[in-house]
């Protein structure tokens, strides 16, 4: 599923760190139908524990710097993820990429992404807007 623009947040930095985000899932969905998501989803996952981390980080300062009063919320919803991808990590390490993994990988990325983004970050871009 790649990134549209009816996800846009309508804040530059997040939309495009989203879109770094739909690059890689793209990539794995790819790499699933061509059967080579086995190789690929150690590296997308090494991915999303460093990129993940930096991007809740500058959202939530992005959150804080504007007085965006969902920030708690927000915070929630992003350890709770964080939490969601170790259990993911912990899986692929000691059951290797096995086909659960991946489908587990993917469904997690992608709903993640497609229902955090449309229904939590884009508030954000509406609360900014409204502040102007």
């Amino acid at each position: 599923m790649p990134w549209t623009e009816n996800l846009s947040v309508g804040v530059e930095t997040i939309d495009e760190q989203h879109k770094t985000w739909f690059e890689k899932a793209e990539k794995l969905f790819e790499a699933g139908k061509n059967r080579q998501a086995a190789g690929y989803i150690g590296e997308l996952l090494e991915f999303l524990e460093d990129y993940t981390k930096k991007h809740f980080a500058d959202e939530e300062k992005y959150m804080q710097s504007i007085g965006y009063p969902g920030l708690p919320e927000q915070q929630k919803a992003h350890a709770a993820f964080i939490q969601q991808l170790a259990q993911l990590s912990a899986d692929f390490k000691s059951s290797g990429s096995n086909l659960l993994v991946i489908i587990n990988a993917n469904t997690m990325v992608l709903g993640w992404l497609t229902n955090h983004i449309s229904h939590m970050d884009k508030k954000i871009g509406e609360f900014a807007k409204a502040k102007k």
